[in-house]
């Protein structure tokens, strides 16, 4: 089976499916945005939870699960619905078993979390119930495998996405991934079918300056995913991703990259911060208007495309106005960067139809990053069209 990539309409937010091509069909979940509305049977916002939750497999004690979430950083509409949908706590804890499929909790079996990130975001405001959880969940898991000495099992596993400071992950080296690094372990094994090099969270490396930058530039991990076509092709795309990480962060990343771009190329690019104009720029959209400039070295940082590259906004539907995020001039520099690439920009809140939304899913294969064609798009539209015209039946 091809891997797959599949990002689901949630609004403004985040929430993105990779499901490997290995033969477990592993699956790697970033960041979760599920409104109450989407809850809701009598409400109008796509059941994302359900589309999630058909697919991904059971275990064997029928328990649907992730093989590793990873959170960007803990912004609300970046782990939004966690602890109403997702278990937290020691598996053998687990208390759904005897519900119906669709009340089961989802496992986590293994966390990716940032302390960096955590610590920077509670210094700009007070972290929402589910960060907190969440929070809760990646302090429970580091003591585990500190009690343990690494010796965990699903439900307990967790990577740590950098360092942290003051010396506060030396003891952890097994499960800390360090910046500018790349690692290939999920849920406890190696894994062929992807590589994932850490660009972000920056270390401030005791710069007061600095790290007062990165805390007001919304600090993101970022992340750059190669996922494999099949278990011979194992270049087959490079997925970019970064949470809301805004311009000093991307331009920064083009003062450390620059001379190894490699790092930044990428074949589909996850806008930052729901298509922002504060990703690619230090000016106010809504106060300046068309007299905002763009920040030559972040938009080079956000440029390095592949053949065909793809780029997609997270976010509601884009309109010329004065909104931000989505920005209608950010959607303006993505695309003239798409077509520079040859490729396509999408947005999940108009894909197929902004009056019909539907998940955004990409195949890679041989040949590439396979994106839904507009003949699709076109076919998707209108079966939802029809199946709305549909009777219900009485009874």
């Amino acid at each position: 089976m091809p891997s797959t990539i599949t990002f689901f309409p949630v609004d403004n937010g985040d929430m993105t499916l990779l499901k490997f091509g290995d033969a477990d069909a592993t699956t790697l979940l970033i960041d979760i945005n599920i409104r109450q509305d989407a809850d809701d049977p009598d409400g109008d916002a796509r059941d994302v939870a359900k589309d999630l939750r058909d697919r991904l497999k059971r275990d064997s004690n029928g328990r649907p699960y992730v093989d590793a979430f990873l959170l960007s950083h803990p912004d609300q509409d970046h782990c939004r619905g966690l602890e109403r949908h997702f278990y937290l706590g020691p598996l053998s804890d687990y208390p759904d078993d005897k519900k119906a499929d669709k009340d089961k909790k989802i496992v986590i079996r293994e966390i990716w979390s940032s302390p960096i990130v955590f610590r920077r975001a509670s210094k700009n405001h007070t972290l929402c119930s589910d960060a907190q959880k969440f929070n809760g969940e990646a302090r429970r898991r580091v003591k585990r495998n500190r009690d343990t000495g690494f010796a965990v099992g699903e439900g307990d596993r967790i990577q740590i996405m950098g360092e942290d400071v003051d010396g506060k992950t030396d003891d952890l080296g097994p499960i800390v991934r360090k910046v500018d690094t790349s690692f290939s372990t999920i849920n406890g094994k190696y894994s062929s079918y992807f590589s994932a090099y850490l660009l972000a969270p920056i270390d401030a490396e005791d710069n007061e300056e600095l790290e007062e930058c990165l805390e007001k530039n919304q600090s993101s991990v970022i992340m750059n995913i190669t996922l494999a076509a099949d278990a011979l092709h194992p270049d087959g795309a490079k997925f970019l991703t970064g949470g809301d990480a805004e311009v000093f962060i991307w331009n920064l990343q083009w003062q450390r990259h620059k001379d190894n771009k490699g790092v930044l190329e990428y074949d589909l690019l996850q806008t930052p911060h729901h298509c922002s104009w504060h990703s690619l720029s230090e000016d106010s959209w809504s106060d300046l208007g068309e007299k905002v400039k763009v920040d030559a070295d972040a938009r080079k940082a956000l440029s390095q495309t592949r053949g065909g590259a793809t780029i997609v906004a997270s976010c509601k539907p884009i309109k010329d106005d004065d909104s931000d995020p989505p920005c209608i001039r950010a959607k303006r520099e993505y695309v003239d960067i798409a077509n520079d690439a040859k490729g396509q920009f999408f947005c999940t809140g108009e894909y197929p139809n902004a009056d019909a939304v539907e998940p955004l899913e990409f195949t890679v294969s041989r040949q590439g990053l396979q994106a839904p064609s507009k003949k699709q798009a076109a076919a998707k539209l209108a079966a939802v069209v029809s199946s709305a015209r549909t009777p219900m039946p009485h009874g």
